[in-house]
């Protein structure tokens, strides 16, 4: 039986469930969960998420984004979000709304001082993650995109015991350095019974804003190879673009710009990947597309 918005707040608030029921409870509400991990750092695994939840989003899809990098938290910032999450009188924390269909939350918004190093321990770490899961009002969504930290330690393997139901995607960038530790990402979603979506390939290379020729800044074509290599679906390429990077130090992602680019391009291709290999563009959830 699904959970309603009205039991799901008197079963988290007033403790009448195990913390075990309450995430089920709330996990019922969410169509797809969706966990963007990588085996290396530096691979932009967190553009990535925010992108692929703006890019759902703009599609008329109502989307959560839950950071649980917990030791270098960026979304916010990428997103101009400030100020901590409020919590409602039924003891539920309010997401960030960044758009009417998309919230946001991040331990960024939940602590005072930003520049504190989180010491914590995998215990902890899993108590954080169940808290985001349990706690969170996330009402109704099609999809929650869940952004973890690089390497293959607690927070992934939190996430794949409390959501068994989720699905990995898979950031690399085209030089073997990061597809060799992009395969321990798939070798570890195998060992843990995660579902992997596919892969996707961040930095594919540079669309030049002069001459608007490609130029391959890395090498090209290794996260085809290796997802062929590997058996796991490729879902697109996308290319660096610098102005990505201004408009994450500014808080205003470029999809968000007018205009059209060879990246936003990409972006809307990798969102359209992800719900065809979900099956989801009929479902009757979607609402009012969002531009």
């Amino acid at each position: 039986m699904k959970c309603d918005e009205k039991s799901c707040a008197s079963c988290v608030g007033a403790g009448k469930k195990s913390k075990e029921e309450a995430i089920r409870c709330k996990l019922m509400r969410i169509r797809h969960k969706l966990l963007v991990m990588s085996g290396k750092g530096g691979v932009g695994k967190s553009s990535v998420a925010t992108y692929l939840a703006l890019g759902l989003a703009r599609k008329g899809f109502r989307v959560g984004l839950m950071d649980i990098d917990l030791h270098g938290p960026s979304i916010p910032r990428m997103l101009g979000l400030q100020g901590l999450l409020n919590i409602t009188s039924e003891q539920e924390i309010l997401p960030h709304q960044y758009m009417p269909n998309l919230k946001v939350v991040s331990i960024e918004s939940m602590i005072e001082d930003t520049d504190a190093a989180m010491i914590w321990r995998g215990p902890l770490k899993h108590n954080v993650i169940q808290q985001f899961l349990r706690d969170c009002k996330w009402d109704d969504l099609d999809f929650l995109v869940i952004d973890s930290p690089p390497g293959t330690g607690d927070e992934p393997l939190t996430i794949s015991r409390l959501i068994p139901e989720a699905k990995a995607i898979i950031v690399t960038t085209p030089q073997e350095v990061a597809l060799s530790d992009v395969r321990k990402s798939i070798n570890f979603c195998r060992k843990v019974n995660l579902d992997m979506l596919g892969l996707v390939e961040n930095m594919s290379g540079l669309f030049c804003p002069h001459c608007n020729e490609f130029i391959p800044i890395f090498r090209t074509g290794g996260g085809k190879r290796t997802s062929k290599l590997m058996n796991i679906p490729f879902l697109g390429e996308l290319p660096f673009d610098p102005r990505v990077v201004e408009g994450g130090d500014k808080g205003r992602p470029v999809l968000e710009e007018d205009g059209d680019s060879p990246f936003k391009k990409a972006v809307l291709a990798f969102a359209d990947a992800v719900t065809a290999r979900l099956n989801v563009k009929d479902e009757p959830t979607r609402v009012e597309s969002v531009h």
